[in-house]
């Protein structure tokens, strides 16, 4: 982690223009296990103006070109595979298993469909003697998260890479090792100067920076609403694109025809996943009125029989969420839903018992909650399962929708036409029917305040186009 002290700016690793040093807390631990040199306004000049130099030789590349770059990309992040669990499992508490399982390789996975978007993308279609031609966008500052950070990450630079543009990332600043360790990946690539460089800092500081920066083309946000928000109205005076793809609270439909037994189990573990830190998670489980007592007794058992430990144990399932404020945050919350009425089925405030230290929270699961109660409707981040009683299908609708957010959601039902029928009434940009997985390939994002751009894909590699029409292109 030696160039957690450097940003890389225009294919070297340079130190910032002001060298402040910030510690790296493991949230499982809250000991301190490396430090960090974020950039300022400054750098993000420097990075904008070489990403603005290498933009025209880049976006003139051919799809070959970029095809090789990416193949090469991919092939050190196989090779870096065992670094970047190390480094998730310290700076955001991600379990071992998890770390090696799925956040490591949801980065790779990302990387490849840019690949597979990439080989076979239209760039150019005829409409009558049009040329309508899609183009790189220019320079894009790309600002991720610290809950899944490769696969943030790769779901930008995979893109934009494809796409041509150049850019500058910012990552979390509570996850700076995975992201160095990226762009070390790139650099040992041969990715050319100045395509893509890394700018470590927070979000008031080099996130603001980047988002006004009138040689910024596009920001790309992943992140909570209230960023989300301050991103836009930073990029608004530059009239440059703003894709942001943002909180949620999703439902989780169980119809009365539903095996509760299989649904309500993986609901619950679908939740608790990650610590609760997935904005796609299913935190609101909401079931038959008669059917209650029997979901909170499953529900219970899973959060009961879930290993919450330190990471690096074999054996857990959950670690701690990814820092102190976060913690706060949840406890707050599970506070407040007790406070408001709902019933506590298992978990409840504070650590497990036998955990002294780290941000580690006890999974949690409240029935006899309703949609005014704030674990209904706020965005929790956290191991904490709502299950809200319903009497009928119209009504089930009108709660799954009432909500600010409209990231994902679920229904499940023993009769698809059914389920079918449910979803194409979900205010939402993604529904999972039947405990069906997301399509890797599919787009990613939401309505409302879930932001409004998407991810993955053919659908993540147009975000970083623009379209030009050339009339007369074809004379017949």
């Amino acid at each position: 982690m030696h160039y957690l002290h450097q940003l890389y700016i225009g294919g070297r690793w340079v130190s910032p223009a002001k060298l402040r040093l910030f510690d790296l807390i493991n949230p499982a631990t809250e000991t301190v296990f490396a430090t960090f040199a974020p950039g300022d306004g400054g750098d993000v000049g420097r990075a904008v103006r070489s990403a603005r130099q290498a933009f025209k030789a880049y976006a003139q590349t051919t799809r070959q070109e970029r095809l090789d770059l990416l193949r090469a990309i991919v092939d050190g992040y196989q090779r870096r595979m065992d670094d970047l669990v190390e480094a998730v499992m310290l700076e955001m508490g991600a379990p071992l298993t998890l770390a090696r399982e799925r956040q490591a390789p949801a980065g790779l996975l990302h990387l490849q469909q840019s690949i597979k978007a990439l080989e076979t993308y239209s760039f150019d279609t005829l409409h009558g003697s049009t040329l309508i031609t899609r183009e790189p966008i220019g320079v894009c500052g790309l600002i991720t998260p610290w809950n899944w950070p490769l696969l943030q990450i790769a779901c930008k630079v995979g893109p934009a890479l494809a796409a041509g543009c150049t850019m500058i990332l910012k990552p979390s600043e509570g996850a700076p090792a995975s992201a160095s360790i990226f762009a070390e990946i790139l650099h040992e690539a041969g990715v050319p100067s100045g395509v893509f460089n890394l700018v470590q800092g927070d979000g008031a500081t080099v996130g603001q920076a980047l988002a006004s920066h009138p040689g910024v083309d596009m920001v790309s946000f992943t992140g909570s609403t209230q960023a989300g928000i301050l991103v836009a109205q930073a990029a608004a005076g530059t009239v440059k694109r703003v894709h942001q793809e943002l909180g949620g609270k999703s439902p989780n439909i169980l119809l009365d025809d539903t095996s509760f037994a299989a649904a309500v189990s993986h609901g619950a573990y679908a939740c608790f996943a990650n610590s609760g830190q997935s904005c796609n998670a299913p935190t609101r489980l909401l079931v038959p009125a008669g059917r209650q007592q029997e979901a909170a007794r499953i529900a219970k058992r899973i959060a009961e029989d879930l290993v919450v430990d330190q990471p690096r144990s074999p054996t857990t399932a959950l670690g701690p969420v990814a820092n102190k404020a976060q913690f706060t945050r949840v406890q707050n919350l599970i506070v407040s839903g007790l406070r408001e009425g709902a019933t506590l089925i298992a978990g409840g405030p504070g650590r497990p018992a036998h955990l002294d230290r780290g941000y580690y929270v006890r999974p949690t699961v409240f029935a006899d909650v309703h949609n005014r109660m704030a674990i209904a409707q706020e965005e929790i981040f956290g191991p904490v399962l709502s299950i809200l009683p319903y009497e009928s299908e119209s009504e089930v609708i009108e709660m799954a929708n009432d909500t600010s957010f409209g990231l994902s959601s679920y229904v499940t039902s023993a009769d698809p036409e059914r389920a079918r029928r449910i979803a194409r009434q979900m205010r939402a940009g993604m529904v999972h029917l039947n405990g069906a997985s997301s399509d890797p390939a599919a787009p990613f994002g939401g309505y409302k305040q879930s932001g409004n751009g998407r991810e993955r894909g053919v659908f993540g590699l147009e975000e970083f186009l623009e379209t030009k029409s050339i009339f007369g292109y074809s004379q017949t």
